[in-house]
């Protein structure tokens, strides 16, 4: 039988110069000495990583973002959507507008929802675009001219209307119409609330359950409501225009648990959902 071969052990120790006495020694051999060399690397390596992740120097690294940066990303991302819907909102308001004066079908929810509505007005080569303006022009032209649009008020549907945004903030209720035909927008006290559309007060007052209350009547078979304001700015009657300062969002009334806007939108007579159509 082959002889064998004896493993080599080694020793490493800590010796007082002058006197040569040992003050520590360990004895290892080549598997121990690059286990723990290894080990060593590791939990280098590791701990360098959780004080750059989890602390602030990882704002020293060249090119990774701060807050201030992350922040302002999110804050254009939204802004981007927001004038991005609201473009699109103005795309098929005129669409409708256009089909309307020409007596077409207006353009129907389910259609667009079925595909994108921006697909469908990209679709239109600008030689079409320019042909309908043109027709919409000479027909808005004629009508004023005969005072033909001066006794007839003209709805358009739901989805071709363009809403003021009435407060900037976060949905704190979504929309359910089983137990809350309403969405609550959270933002600071004292700010200003806004009306969606042009329209006429028909209800400002108190409730103990909503508080401050105020109601507009809007064209088209449309009713706003915003509820739980620390004040109102309008009162019963008067007309309001988009985006005119009606009231001051607050806490008020026994159904509130904190500063909030409850923003109700009926259209013909139902609840409907208003962040199908409006960007909070």
């Amino acid at each position: 039988m082959a002889r064998q071969k004896k493993q080599k052990f080694y020793r490493l120790s800590l010796v007082e110069d002058s006197t040569h006495e040992k003050i520590y020694s360990v004895r290892f051999n080549k598997l121990n000495f690059f286990s723990l060399l290894v080990l060593f690397v590791a939990v280098l390596i590791g701990g360098i990583y959780c004080l750059i992740v989890f602390t602030p120097l990882r704002y020293s690294v060249p090119g990774y973002p701060d807050a201030n940066f992350r922040r302002q990303a999110v804050y254009n991302a939204i802004k981007i959507d927001s004038l991005e819907n609201a473009m699109l909102r103005w795309g098929i308001y005129a669409e409708n507008l256009n089909r309307t004066l020409a007596g077409e079908q207006t353009l129907v929810l389910d259609s667009l929802l079925a595909g994108s509505p921006r697909d469908y007005l990209q679709s239109k080569n600008e030689a079409y675009l320019r042909q309908r303006d043109s027709l919409l022009r000479i027909k808005v032209a004629e009508e004023e001219q005969f005072g033909l649009s001066s006794g007839v008020r003209r709805n358009l549907p739901i989805e071709g209307v363009h809403f003021f945004t009435p407060l900037k903030g976060v949905i704190s209720n979504p929309f359910d119409l089983a137990s809350h035909p309403a969405v609550d927008i959270t933002a600071p006290a004292n700010s200003v609330v806004k009306s969606a559309l042009d329209g006429t007060v028909v209800y400002a007052g108190w409730s103990n359950e909503y508080g401050y209350t105020i109601t507009i009547q809007h064209d088209g078979d449309m009713i706003t409501s915003y509820k739980h304001n620390r004040s109102l700015l309008k009162r019963q009657g008067d007309k309001v225009s988009a985006g005119m300062p009606i009231a001051y969002v607050g806490n008020t009334g026994s159904l509130s648990t904190g500063d909030h806007l409850h923003f109700e939108l009926w259209y013909k007579g139902n609840a409907v959902d208003p962040t199908m159509y409006i960007s909070f």
